[in-house]
């Protein structure tokens, strides 16, 4: 049997015509159902120069194939001149074993599906009446999290705020372009005390939302605290939501903003839910406008084995 390899710019084309938020959605219903086979995740630090390699794979129950996936993210390479993320996605037949198909999305499968999970959760947990849209942050996924919360509200006013002025001004720059207005922001509190909807995607490891700036009908969306030293909310936000939706509660008492909660005693894992779990019975979600929720997305193998089966799909066409 041949396996067939595609390369960056055939998955880029693929990815166009594909909703990716709802495939994404479908993958967390699965998982809340218990349909997915999700081992722990393969992890490797490399501190000397600010790099990482997560290796995520899975498998839905008597589907025709199962995805491993292996991403990195060396963050001092745009210092180099490179990109700070690489990977590939590879594609095996549950019947045989057999490696069907290597994606080498160089990273972008792996972004195109965390921005796809930021959509979902604002689409079941944000309130209503959105006038603001702040994101914390200033890299890939500060703009990809705005183009895809362009497919779940009508908001186009949003606020970035981030360490870097040159780099803030820049991703503004970037997000006015898909026709948001932009204001960036010198002080988070004010970022958080004008947005409904809040999304943090740094890899900070000490908290920059504190519990005196965010104000009752907030939703966060937590996505870059994906190991389990990173921390971009303090504990006490989780103990003060009504809701804190998890991808997988099983992976996030281990890593992201819920296990730091947990450690400080700031949060009740029986109060944790996951987001498939919302997506499946709503009324679980957001019973009012003055709620605050929190989403605390740190990735999971069956966003990967849900894009990887969707793009496969498309080019197999071909």
């Amino acid at each position: 049997m041949v396996t067939e390899v595609f390369k960056i710019n055939e998955i880029l084309d693929a990815l166009e015509g594909i909703d990716v938020v709802a495939v994404i959605a479908e993958g967390f219903k699965a998982l809340s159902q218990g349909k997915v086979d999700i081992p722990p995740i393969g992890e490797m630090l490399f501190p000397k120069v600010n790099g990482e390699l997560h290796i995520k794979y899975g498998a839905i129950e008597s589907d025709d194939d199962f995805v491993v996936k292996l991403a990195t993210g060396f963050f001092e390479n745009p210092k180099l001149g490179l990109n700070p993320f690489s990977g590939c996605m590879l594609v095996f037949s549950q019947k045989t074993g057999h490696l069907s198909s290597v994606l080498l999305e160089e990273g972008e499968l792996t972004n195109h599906r965390t921005a796809a999970a930021g959509a979902v959760a604002a689409k079941y947990l944000a309130p209503k009446e959105i006038d603001m849209i702040g994101i914390v942050g200033t890299g890939v996924q500060a703009r990809l999290q705005a183009l895809y919360l362009q497919r779940v509200t009508d908001c186009r006013n949003l606020m970035i705020w981030g360490r870097d002025k040159n780099k803030t001004l820049s991703a503004a720059d970037d997000i006015r372009s898909m026709g948001y207005d932009v204001k960036p922001e010198k002080n988070l509190t004010t970022l958080c005390e004008s947005s409904q909807i809040i999304v943090t995607t740094t890899p900070s490891t000490d908290p920059l939302i504190e519990l005196e700036m965010v104000r009752p009908g907030t939703h966060i969306t937590a996505m870059g605290s994906d190991t389990s030293e990173k921390c971009e909310i303090a504990p006490d936000v989780l103990k003060l939501a009504d809701i804190v939706a998890a991808d997988s509660i099983e992976q996030a008492v281990e890593r992201g903003e819920i296990s730091q909660a947990l450690r400080a005693n700031k949060c009740d894992r029986d109060k944790l839910i996951e987001l498939g779990s919302i997506i499946l019975n709503p009324s679980m979600g957001r019973a009012n406008d003055n709620q605050i929720t929190i989403a605390d997305l740190s990735g999971v193998a069956i966003q990967d084995i849900m894009i990887a089966k969707a793009v496969t799909k498309k080019l197999r066409k071909k």
